[in-house]
């Protein structure tokens, strides 16, 4: 590496917090009973904003379907469970202890940041900065919400390393011209292979400084 990795940003769901498992139930549904003509349609739509599955997916639907959908999204969202990745939390808190600090970027929007600070409110220990979805123009892979939580802790995008499990945040992870680590979370090794600097499994295989030190290596 040309410059010294001095600051973490990560993504929320899939790399923080094992969420995709209840979000792949509740966009199962939606996609059988609006789009039956997608198959998987909760894998296809993975990583993308609520207005961007709109945009793409629902464009010749009527108002009525989207705000229904968006408060079945809403109050789905307050009444998850909010469980880590493993090691995930162990990572964060060696960021910490370390002095190296991380923001948050997620595509998630500020209400349901909320009912996540409710249910893991040692986050806002962790974690310097949040980005989300209510603070950018551009939705992932759009890179501005990476170069946003590098600007808020004072780095440049090549002190920064990017966590993340979807192929829009590893795409915008690396237009921001960051270290792009990608999780095995969601997608297989097979479907992120050539899309991250790294790829593991999740943060339990590797010691927090063990890993640390293996981005740090990474030519």
């Amino acid at each position: 590496m040309d410059k010294m990795k001095t600051a973490a940003l990560f993504d929320l769901d899939g790399v923080v917090l094992d969420t995709e498992s209840q979000y792949s139930k509740f966009w199962g549904a939606q996609g059988r009973t609006y789009r039956p003509d997608i198959p998987h349609f909760d894998q296809v739509i993975k990583g993308q904003t609520l207005t961007q599955i709109f945009s793409r997916y629902f464009s010749d639907y009527p108002a009525a379907v989207l705000e229904k959908i968006t408060a079945g999204l809403d109050d789905f969202e307050q009444h998850m469970e909010y469980n880590y990745i493993p090691g995930a939390r162990e990572m964060l808190a060696w960021l910490q202890e370390s002095d190296i600090p991380a923001a948050l970027v997620t595509s998630s929007n500020d209400r349901k940041m909320q009912a996540v600070r409710r249910a893991r409110p040692e986050l806002e220990g962790y974690f310097s900065a949040w980005v989300t979805a209510d603070k950018v123009t551009h939705s992932k892979p759009h890179p501005e919400c990476f170069l946003l939580g590098a600007q808020l802790l004072g780095r440049g995008p090549g002190e920064c390393v990017v966590f993340e499990d979807s192929f829009h945040g590893l795409a915008a992870g690396r237009a921001a011209g960051m270290t792009v680590v990608g999780l095995a979370t969601t997608k297989s090794r097979a479907e992120l292979e050539g899309r991250a600097d790294l790829l593991i499994d999740d943060f339990a295989r590797l010691s927090p400084a063990a890993l640390w030190e293996e981005i740090g290596g990474l030519s």
